[in-house]
C-alpha cells in the first residue's frame, strides 16, 4: 500500500498556534485557503483540521477549503455528541459528493466542553460505547438504504442518506480515522475504525501497539478490511542535522520562557495516549535516533509533545522505519505552518516517495 502524507491546518480563534507566525487574519478564508492551495502545489494529500468547542467549526472550514481546491483532502475531526450520526452521515456524504470523493474523517472521543453545546456523557466505558455505536451507524448509513437502528445511544428508523458518498475502487465511503490508547479506545479501533492514529511514540511503542491492535481485531471478530495505522507528529526539518537541532533547542528554550502560543491543554493529563507521551521524557530527551521529547515539558500536548528532528534525510529515514512497522498514513506539521508546507513538501516528501 502506498503511503499517505497529510499536513495540519490550524483553525484557531487566536493567532500564533504553536509558535506560528500568522497575522491577525490567520483564520480568514484567504489565509486558510492559501494553506490548502499550497498543500496541493507542494505534493501533500491534504490536511487534518482539528475540532473542539471554542474554535471555528471544523466541518464549515473543511467545506470552504474543499470548494477552493481540486485535490486537497480535508481530514475532518468530529465528535459524537456534537453531531448525531444521521446528521453527520448526511453532511459528510454531501461534501464527499460535491468534492469528488475527497472527504476523510477523524473521530475524536477526547474531553471537550460538552455542556457548552448541550452534550453529556458518563464514564470512559460509556463514552467509548457511544463512539462505537456512532461509527457503526454512520458506516451503515453510508453503505445501506432504509437503515433502522435502535441502540443504547442512537436511533434511526428507515433512514437513507442521499446523495451517497463517492464509490471508487475499494473505496466505499470516507475513510474513518480514530485515536486513543486506553483499553476501551483500542477495542473500538480494533473493530470499527479504518485507520488508528498514533501520536509520536518511539518505534518500540508503535510496534507493540500495531501488534496488539491487530491481534485484538482478530480476537474480537473484526468485520471490515484490515486496520491500517497512522502517525501524527511534528517534523522539524532543516538543511543539516546540526542546524535542525540548534533550531529545535532554541524553539524549546522560547517555549520554556513562555514565548509564543503554547497554551496548555486542560485535558492533557486525562488522556492515556497523551500521558504515554509525557512519560517518555523520563527515558531521555532524545529517543531512537531523533525523537525529541523535551517539547512535551513546555507545549500543549498532542502532536507538539514529541518532534522528529534533523535534516530531510534524517527525518525521512525515521519515518520509513515507522513504515516498516506498518504505518501508512502520516499527518505531519511544524511552524510556521505555511512556509513549512513548502520546505517539507520540496525536501522531505520526495525522499519519502522515492
Amino acid at each position: 500500500m502506498s503511503a499517505e502524507f497529510l499536513w495540519y491546518i490550524p483553525n484557531q480563534v487566536h493567532p500564533g498556534h504553536r509558535g506560528d507566525d500568522a497575522v491577525e487574519d490567520h483564520n480568514s478564508l484567504a489565509t486558510l485557503a492559501g494553506h490548502a492551495e499550497a498543500l496541493e502545489r507542494h505534493g501533500w494529500g491534504g490536511a487534518l483540521i482539528g475540532t473542539g468547542w471554542g474554535r471555528p467549526d471544523t466541518f464549515t472550514v473543511a467545506t470552504a477549503l474543499a470548494a477552493r481546491t481540486t485535490t486537497f483532502q480535508p481530514l475532518i475531526a468530529i465528535r459524537p455528541g456534537y453531531w448525531r450520526p444521521a446528521n453527520f452521515a448526511s453532511a459528510a456524504a454531501t461534501l464527499d459528493h460535491l468534492s469528488g470523493g475527497r472527504v476523510l474523517v477523524n473521530i475524536v472521543s477526547g474531553k471537550d466542553n460538552l455542556a457548552a453545546y448541550g452534550d453529556s456523557e458518563g464514564d470512559q466505558a460509556h463514552r467509548y460505547a457511544r463512539t462505537k455505536e456512532f461509527i457503526r451507524l454512520v458506516r451503515r448509513l453510508w453503505t445501506e438504504e432504509n437503515v433502522t437502528f435502535h441502540g443504547e445511544h442512537f436511533q434511526v428508523t428507515d433512514a437513507t442518506v442521499t446523495p451517497r458518498p463517492v464509490v471508487r475502487g475499494e473505496r466505499r465511503h470516507p475513510r474513518l480515522y480514530f485515536g486513543g490508547a486506553s483499553e476501551a479506545a483500542e477495542r473500538v479501533a480494533a473493530t470499527e475504525a479504518d485507520v488508528q492514529l498514533f501520536w509520536g511514540e518511539p518505534l518500540d511503542g508503535v510496534r507493540e501497539r500495531v501488534e496488539r491492535l491487530t491481534e485484538l481485531g482478530e480476537k474480537l471478530g473484526r468485520e471490515h478490511a484490515p486496520l491500517e495505522f497512522g502517525l501524527r507528529i511534528t517534523t522539524l526539518v532543516r538543511d543539516t542535522t546540526e542546524q535542525a537541532w540548534a533550531d529545535a533547542e532554541a524553539k524549546v528554550a522560547k517555549m520554556a520562557g513562555g514565548e509564543g502560543r503554547f497554551a496548555a491543554d486542560p485535558n492533557r493529563f486525562t488522556a492515556v495516549g497523551q500521558q504515554r507521551l509525557f512519560d517518555l521524557a523520563a527515558r531521555g530527551d532524545v529517543l531512537d535516533d531523533n525523537l525529541y521529547t523535551a517539547p512535551g515539558r513546555f507545549g500543549g500536548g498532542g502532536a507538539g509533545t514529541t518532534w522528529l528532528v534533523g535534516s530531510a534525510e534524517d527525518v525521512a529515514k525515521s519515518l520509513r522505519r515507522y513504515q516498516e512497522l506498518g504505518v501508512t498514513h502520516f499527518v505531519l506539521s511544524d511552524t510556521p505552518y505555511l512556509s513549512e508546507i513548502e520546505r517539507q513538501g520540496e525536501r522531505l516528501l520526495p525522499l519519502l516517495r522515492d
